[in-house]
């Protein structure tokens, strides 16, 4: 991975820095063609504090041989039946915290099982395999209401499945995941174009995605200041208030930062660990 590239793009399929990337041998998984985003489900994301505007028709790739129909919003996925399921969030702004977080959440105590995908061309590098302990380790040491056990197998029975993805993604690195629904974390945790990429990026691109797949959203979602940007992912006008102990303004450190640079270390800083023990 080159080290002149100063800011990677995390998770927006359209807008991302190229690393060198795999070519995937074998069959390849053929991608049904997604219907477009309706003003109506632009309106309701708003509604739910996501910016509709950034919604892009997606289908999502299983490593089981499923499939998915949605809606991308930045590194989120969700199906139109969560969307439709939301409640109208309009007003209420209360709901967002600092750092920053969905209405639902996680129902505790819970431990979740993870697997790290090995199964042909969905499988982890070895990196990716260790960026995955780490992951997990940065979660089960803080103690939370939730804990995270993890085994490698070709197999997709379990509460979170972490799988690499890129044959779908080709050009593209980084990754997906979605919210919370049901008292359940979002399932399926794909990473993109990181083998070739240290074992730190890898733990922080799979500890990121889990912390959406948990309630985190962006800690700059307000800004984007991560990416060199000026723009706020939720609805205009609309107010957040912040987890107690955790700063208002811009937090340079955080793993849920937007977009990350090459030098991260993959950990949680002070006001991740704050927001967790808040949350769980």
């Amino acid at each position: 991975m080159k080290s002149l590239l100063n800011f990677m793009k995390l998770f927006v399929l359209s807008s991302v820095f190229v690393l060198v990337s795999c070519e995937s041998e074998g069959v390849d998984v053929a991608t049904p063609e997604p219907e477009g985003v309706s003003a109506e489900m632009k309106a309701k994301l708003d509604a739910f504090y996501l910016n509709g505007s950034l919604a892009e028709p997606h289908v999502n790739i299983y490593p089981d041989g499923s499939s998915a129909e949605g809606i991308l919003v930045e590194d989120k996925f969700f199906t139109k039946d969560q969307i439709n399921s939301m409640e109208d969030l309009t007003g209420m702004e209360t709901i967002w915290t600092e750092q920053y977080r969905t209405n639902n959440l996680v129902s505790q105590p819970r431990t979740i099982s993870v697997i790290g995908y090995t199964g042909g061309q969905f499988a982890l590098s070895s990196r990716g395999r260790t960026g995955l302990q780490w992951a997990i380790n940065n979660y089960n040491r803080l103690n939370l209401g939730i804990r995270f056990t993890l085994r490698f197998a070709a197999s997709t029975n379990a509460d979170m499945v972490i799988y690499d993805n890129s044959v779908n993604n080709p050009g593209s690195s980084g990754g997906s995941a979605g919210f919370p629904t049901g008292g359940n974390p979002f399932k399926f945790i794909q990473i993109y174009g990181l083998q070739n990429s240290s074992n730190n990026v890898n733990e922080h691109v799979i500890t990121h995605e889990m912390g959406h797949s948990v309630g985190f959203r962006h800690t700059d979602y307000f800004s984007r200041q991560s990416c060199g940007q000026n723009v706020n992912e939720g609805s205009a006008g609309v107010g957040a208030v912040r987890i107690p102990g955790t700063p208002a303004g811009f937090d340079p450190n955080s793993i849920m930062l937007a977009c990350f640079n090459n030098g991260v270390n993959g950990e949680f800083n002070s006001n991740d660990v704050t927001a967790l023990r808040f949350m769980y």
